[in-house]
């Protein structure tokens, strides 16, 4: 038997390089979660979530004490029923997503870490690069257009703008965007900034402007099925449903509404067996999958990074949320090619 012998949680702050605004708000400072998982043997996992009250509905705060009170459920057990300890995990505690992936990934991690495997390899594969876009966030035109010039420059081929505002402004960001880095492809994520009406006149202004969009993401409020899936009738651009789908019963009803095209599955939303079984959904409804990510450190990222190498199931990756930051907690290059490494997601935090 490998026993937990204790759970630790504390704030896990990290400052970005610049602002980064969606239509949601803006943040200065990821205000996230890190979790210590230690078992018998000595071996430590981490875990980390990354809080935002608008998508995940938690503050810091309750993420932190959450997270904190799941030690009382997991001290003296073995961390090979690891998945019935997530399924006990979201029964006590449910709606609570960013601590439960962040105590989730400090279990997988230190089973694996126990194992000397890579976490890629509880999902099917090996530890294989991933290649990731590079977010826009909202910003004047010209602003716009210097990032994505950059990030051309440093190899990113992928872009995605962040929308949702005033149709006539987000119109001239990513026509800057385009100019900037025309051979880019480019997607742009509305945040449920929009209403179906403004979602059509955005993908015909870019159309009458020459410009190819690959994906329109989550433009309409997220409990808005129905509104979803008028866009996805009247544009040709592939739709996909991002804060409408954190579980396996939501992914199910996108795809009974016939409502997007692409699944966009976040890890801080729904954790990793849960991703994992949204994707099974998307594929077996012959839709697209895309993996994107919060505000996370090397440690969130790389977790991601494991379950896209593992699964080899998504067409679209936008996992950028540590090249966002003024300092990861590992060396990090800025650039596309994130290189995940074993034991475990094989980040170690401070170190």
């Amino acid at each position: 038997m490998t026993t937990i012998t204790s759970l630790t949680a504390s704030a896990h702050d990290l400052s970005l390089r610049e602002p980064f605004e969606i239509s949601l708000g803006t943040r200065e400072q990821a205000r996230n979660v890190l979790v210590t998982v230690e078992t018998d043997s000595g071996i430590r996992g981490y875990g980390e979530g990354s809080p935002l009250p608008p998508v995940t509905g938690e503050t810091q705060r309750a993420a932190l004490a959450t997270a904190q009170a799941t030690a009382s459920l997991l001290e003296g057990r073995d961390v090979r029923n690891y998945r019935t300890l997530v399924r006990e995990l979201r029964d006590a505690f449910p709606g609570a997503v960013s601590a439960l992936f962040a105590v989730e990934t400090a279990i997988l991690d230190a089973y694996c870490r126990e194992r000397v495997i890579p976490l890629s390899e509880l999902f099917g594969g090996p530890a294989t690069p991933v290649e990731t876009d590079l977010t826009v966030p909202i910003l004047p035109p010209e602003t716009a257009g210097e990032r994505a010039g950059a990030a051309a420059e440093a190899g990113f081929d992928q872009l995605k703008v962040k929308t949702g505002g005033r149709v006539a402004a987000d119109l001239e960001r990513v026509v800057a965007v385009h100019e900037a880095a025309p051979e880019a492809t480019l997607k742009v994520d509305a945040n449920q900034g929009w209403t179906p009406a403004e979602s059509e006149r955005f993908v015909d202004g870019l159309a009458a402007r020459g410009i190819d969009l690959a994906l329109l993401e989550q433009p309409v409020a997220k409990d808005d099925i129905a509104g979803l899936a008028r866009v996805r009738d009247s544009v040709s651009v592939p739709v996909a449903a991002d804060e409408a789908v954190f579980s396996p019963a939501d992914a199910i009803r996108v795809v009974r509404e016939d409502a997007a095209d692409v699944i966009n599955v976040k890890l801080g939303k729904s954790g990793l067996l849960e991703t994992a079984a949204i994707a099974d959904i998307a594929k077996g409804a012959n839709l697209e999958l895309m993996v994107g990510c919060m505000l996370e450190s090397a440690v969130g990222i790389h977790t991601s990074a494991h379950l896209v190498a593992g699964l080899g199931a998504f067409d679209y990756v936008d996992l950028d949320g540590n090249l966002l930051l003024a300092e990861d907690v590992t060396d990090t290059a800025f650039g596309p090619t994130i290189a995940p490494s074993g034991p475990g997601h094989g980040v170690e935090p401070g170190s």
